[in-house]
């Protein structure tokens, strides 16, 4: 197993007073020329962007390839108090579609064991973010198949609705390669440390301890 690099953060940086305006079309957010008096911000109700499950930006259906454009986007991206995502600034906000999670977590870099370990991931949009009490990593299991779908909370939304990175399958085999067996709550898991924290995996397997 090898320690993959993690590249330099490639993120625009965003005017918190600039409106949220896509060179590919500005009708659909409008820029906040009606409200530079009153500073009111617009609100553009659904806007014709979806985030797909593998963190492919639409915009009206065509996917966005100019990844310093996406990146943008994600530095003004939130989420409510009922659990939908928005594009906010000062000027404006307006909802957009979330198929999964909004980022994809593609790269990991450890260093150290045991309680001491720390993970730190780069999602699609060059964030690096290190696993902790502050970013937990959690795992979900589909209903029918109890295929395990990882996710990293990257920042906090309004409410219980945190936003979160899916992480990839590459990535997560990695996980798996650094679990060791541990308890949470009573139940012997395995799970990955990270600045201090136990993170489960899943249960521990039969037969794993004799090994």
């Amino acid at each position: 197993m090898r320690t993959t690099a993690l590249r330099k953060s490639q993120i625009v940086n965003h005017n918190p007073g600039d409106a949220i305006k896509p060179e590919i079309r500005n009708t659909d957010i409008a820029p906040a020329r009606a409200d530079a008096k009153t500073h009111t911000q617009i609100d553009c109700g659904n806007l014709p962007f979806i985030i797909k499950r593998d963190g492919t930006w639409l915009y009206r259906g065509t996917p966005i390839t100019r990844k310093p454009m996406v990146c943008l986007f994600s530095t003004i991206l939130k989420r409510d108090e009922d659990g939908r995502f928005l594009l906010e600034s000062p000027a404006e906000r307006g909802f957009i579609d979330v198929e999964d999670a909004p980022f994809l977590a593609v790269e990991l870099e450890w260093s150290g064991h045991g309680p001491s370990q720390s993970l730190c991931f780069r999602t699609n949009t060059d964030q690096c973010i290190t696993a902790g009490p502050e970013h937990p990593i959690r795992i979900t299991h589909d209903l029918l198949t109890c295929e395990p779908t990882p996710y990293l909370h990257i920042r906090d939304g309004k409410g219980n609705f945190p936003i979160e990175a899916r992480i990839n399958r590459a990535t997560y085999y990695e996980l798996v390669a650094l679990a060791e067996p541990g308890h949470v709550k009573g139940r012997k898991v395995l799970g990955v440390w990270s600045e201090g924290a136990f993170f489960s995996l899943g249960d521990l397997p039969a037969g794993y301890e004799s090994k």
